[in-house]
């Protein structure tokens, strides 16, 4: 129900919001088609300018032919030589985002075949009853629901294990997996069980080793030390984790102070610093080389012992693959409507400019607060986390081409980008996947944890680059 009223209010406050502008704002009475078929990138709210009003920085730069960009105003000349004001639009019309919305289920059919189809693999061959007994003191005991040595946990750790090497098209199929595994033992099957929303709270928070592709954007925008933000984002997703974890055993009454739980957290927290510690010895190239040795081999490795077992085992291997690939393909298209409907409503709120007026309202608030405000041009980025992945990492690449990638703004727009995973994303992919429609507070849950890393992202840029302009 709760995801329901969200999706059902992202809708009416998107339409509202685009009324009052085309009633009562001049200029934007193209807002409706904005938001039913523009394209992210369309020129609109145009509007002509008297070079005597312009400031000088913004007319030197039009009279050498360049254009200017003051946050989410451009400046240009049109064909006549005027001076106008205009804007683009930052994301993409409903239909066109409906289109978006198939075309990324269509690209996850080979991705999940082929994840899906190891994994059967490894079912038959006994590899995830044999992780499952690993972990299962640890996940037993936040997992409670589950039976002893119960293939979700082997499902779920190799989840947890691809996310953490920033794997995502890894991550995927094993979470999918594991939430089928999760939903054979849900009494109510239109209703998140305890453990379901455990493992995707857990899950969203993203703890990450190593923020590769935020580290190469960044050195693709020329930041002079393009890995000065992976120990933030590192520290950032697992607070987030653990808080996450905290919320959600709050709510279910589970004991987190249990000597396995505790013995667990932290013996993933010194093997985090452990790694840490050498990463910090690395330069730009060598934690690129690292994080590409690791994340690729494991799978590669991953695949390698798969099949040995099997061929221990002696079980026809490629009708296994066969077999679990075929899932994967179910899957994908079964999420294509809850995909649709979730990035449709995005969609509409992103191109209405309700987004716009929340973050100037903010920046007005703390202004008159009389707090520094540098961290609010980072905030954009962690607003639209939740909603969009693409799109945050849009908004990042935006803030550092505005505001410079080694600024504060750039470098914290970066933690926030890696701080958590795409909330709303995984809320419609997931549950959309195993047909859940009352996700109870998971919801609320996985927004909670997000806060927390959002405060602990700024709180962490201020430490780290507080003497950065």
């Amino acid at each position: 129900m709760a995801l329901s009223r969200i999706w059902a209010a992202f809708i009416i406050i998107s339409i509202l919001a685009a009324s009052v502008q085309e009633i009562f704002i001049k200029g934007h009475t193209n807002i409706y088609s904005q938001m039913v078929v523009g394209k992210s990138g369309d020129t609109s709210n145009t509007k002509p300018i008297d070079s005597a009003t312009l400031a000088p920085v913004i007319l030197s730069t039009l009279q050498k032919g360049n254009s200017y960009t003051d946050g989410t105003t451009k400046y240009g000349r049109n064909t006549d030589g005027a001076y106008i004001s205009y804007k683009e639009q930052n994301a993409d019309g409903i239909i066109s985002t409906a289109k978006a919305a198939v075309d990324i289920s269509i690209n996850l059919i080979g991705i999940m075949a082929l994840f899906m189809g190891f994994m059967s693999i490894a079912e038959r061959a006994g590899g995830i009853r044999l992780l499952s007994k690993i972990v299962g003191p640890f996940f037993s005991k936040l997992f409670p629901e589950l039976p002893k040595n119960h293939p979700a946990m082997g499902h779920m750790v190799m989840n947890f294990s691809a996310n953490l090497l920033g794997l995502d098209n890894a991550a995927t199929p094993f979470g999918l997996k594991a939430m089928e595994s999760l939903q054979e033992l849900n009494p109510n099957k239109d209703t998140a069980s305890n453990s379901q929303i455990m493992f995707l709270c857990l899950h969203a928070a993203g703890l990450t080793l190593i923020p590769v592709s935020i580290i190469a954007i960044r050195a693709s925008l020329n930041a002079t030390d393009p890995t000065s933000i992976f120990i933030p984002c590192m520290i950032t997703t697992f607070v987030a984790t653990i808080a996450a974890m905290l919320i959600v055993s709050f709510k279910q009454k589970i004991n987190i102070f249990q000597p396995v739980i505790l013995l667990w957290v932290l013996g993933i927290s010194a093997v985090i610093s452990i790694m840490v510690m050498y990463l910090i010895s690395l330069d730009f190239t060598g934690v690129q080389t690292f994080s590409g040795v690791l994340s690729n081999g494991i799978i590669l490795f991953l695949f390698f012992f798969i099949i040995l077992g099997a061929l221990y085992k002696k079980i026809d291997i490629f009708d296994a693959f066969v077999e679990g690939a075929k899932g994967g393909f179910d899957i994908a298209v079964k999420i294509i409507p809850y995909l649709v409907g979730m990035l449709v409503a995005i969609s509409m709120l992103r191109t209405s400019g309700a987004f716009e007026v929340v973050i100037d309202g903010m920046r007005s608030l703390f202004a008159a607060m009389g707090t520094d405000t540098r961290f609010v041009a980072g905030l954009p980025t962690a607003l639209i986390r939740p909603l969009s992945g693409s799109a945050a990492r849009g908004m990042m690449i935006d803030t550092m081409t505005t505001y410079g990638s080694n600024s504060f703004a750039g470098r914290l727009s970066s933690i926030l980008q890696g701080t958590s995973d795409t909330t709303f994303y995984v809320i419609a992919v997931y549950f959309g996947a195993v047909s859940i429609k009352n996700t109870r507070y998971s919801i609320g849950a996985m927004l909670l944890a997000d806060l927390v890393g959002i405060v602990t992202a700024i709180f962490l840029a201020y430490l780290f680059f507080g003497n950065t302009a």
